[in-house]
């Protein structure tokens, strides 16, 4: 996955934005003002950083190794995915689709039900 598609499938989520709080270098997207990802596009190798259920966290960090505990982030609730090309685009798009789906299941209802309206 390159940069432009990972970026394009982070924003093609309902309600997504993408935002700069740590500098022009490192884009962060969030749905209602939380983070669901997380990549310095221009780094090489590309790398995101994902919310992930505990459990499925601690499996595919044992199973990939381009799967490691979030990179500056709560390394129960956050993955690191390296994307080397050892992983199909699909399974990093079902992560990403994943990060963003517990995002929005937290959200208050009110937000929930905007988001899920757009």
């Amino acid at each position: 996955m390159t940069a432009a598609a990972l970026r394009r499938w982070c924003l093609a989520r309902p309600g997504a934005s993408e935002d700069f709080p740590f500098g022009e270098g490192v884009s962060v997207f969030k749905v209602a003002g939380k983070m669901f990802a997380l990549s310095a596009l221009a780094a090489r190798p590309l790398s995101v950083s994902l919310k992930c259920e505990p459990e499925l966290a601690s499996v595919l960090r044992a199973g990939y190794p381009a799967i490691r505990p979030g990179y500056h982030l709560n390394k129960r609730h956050w993955i690191t995915v390296t994307l080397d090309g050892s992983l199909a685009d699909r399974m990093v798009r079902e992560l990403i689709e994943d990060s963003y789906d517990l995002v929005v299941a937290g959200l208050p209802a009110r937000q929930r039900a905007h988001v899920q309206a757009d």
